[in-house]
């Protein structure tokens, strides 16, 4: 099955990677690199109810983690394999400025 992750940080800055052949993080294990990577960064709630959905911290993981971080391939293929097994979907993306996570 064709797998992959886009993730738009700017209108002229988008990351891609292509996991064909790579498996998923199974749900709880990619909620759990994802709750690790959200406290690394010391991430806001989107939320004034403090209340973070898994596809918020999809997208304020990936705005902290910034073109630094999203250039890096292996932090890269982590965040795809993390977001394609939270939301149980093989092609993910996740568009900052639209602040958007689409399937």
């Amino acid at each position: 099955m064709h797998s992959e992750v886009t993730v738009t940080l700017a209108p002229e800055q988008e990351f891609h990677v292509d996991l064909r052949g790579v498996e998923p993080l199974g749900h709880e294990a990619a909620r759990q690199w994802l709750d690790e990577q959200f406290v690394a960064f010391d991430c806001e709630p989107l939320r004034p109810s403090g209340k973070v959905l898994l596809a918020d911290k999809l997208l304020t993981v990936a705005h902290a983690a910034g073109a630094s971080r999203l250039s890096d391939p292996e932090w890269l293929r982590a965040f795809g394999r993390a977001a394609t097994g939270v939301t149980a979907r093989p092609v993910v993306r996740v568009d900052i400025p639209a602040m958007t996570v689409g399937y």
